[in-house]
């Protein structure tokens, strides 16, 4: 299992959507984890907003990212040229950066119309001298609920008792 990303990896990549208005959410796993749940991470999974500028400029910050597809047996990843066009196309990017692990995520498990919703609940997080935003943990549960793969059913008991304890 590779290691767990550094905050200071985690802030490079958000600093690059930032710079480039990208408007997302930081989900999953890392959104658990900024909420001091003791969750541990490899990656990072954002759900951007679909809309078309949004889609331009996420294309730009995934080229500054020098992004490549994450695919199993090769760690540098392959090349890809990121286009808006073909952003629209997908749901789900498995991603490598310079900066580390990076998933797009277009429409979360529970939350098909995606960063609509989960930005209207979401916080501002501060990880290394970068505000980003994260959506809140009971949207986090609330999608691991819904996805049911075996890692999202293990990890629900301690993010719920997080939810019960606040």
């Amino acid at each position: 299992m590779p290691p767990e990303l550094s905050d200071e990896h985690v802030a490079a990549i958000c600093r690059v959507l930032i710079d480039h208005d990208v408007q997302f959410v930081i989900i999953g796993g890392m959104a658990a984890r900024l909420q001091d749940t003791g969750y541990a991470t490899v990656d990072v999974d954002i759900c951007p907003s679909t809309d078309d500028a949004n889609l331009d400029r996420l294309a730009a910050a995934l080229a500054d990212l020098g992004a490549r597809l994450r695919v199993s047996g090769d760690p540098n990843g392959v090349p890809f040229d990121p286009h808006a066009d073909m952003l629209r196309q997908v749901e789900l990017m498995t991603l490598i950066t310079e900066h580390g692990p990076l998933d797009l995520c277009f429409a979360p498990d529970g939350f098909p119309d995606g960063f609509t919703t989960l930005s209207e609940r979401a916080s501002v997080v501060e990880i290394a001298a970068v505000d980003v935003p994260v959506a809140s943990l009971e949207d986090v549960v609330a999608s691991k609920r819904a996805a049911g793969r075996p890692k999202d059913i293990v990890a629900l008991p301690p993010l719920e008792a997080r939810l019960r304890h606040r």
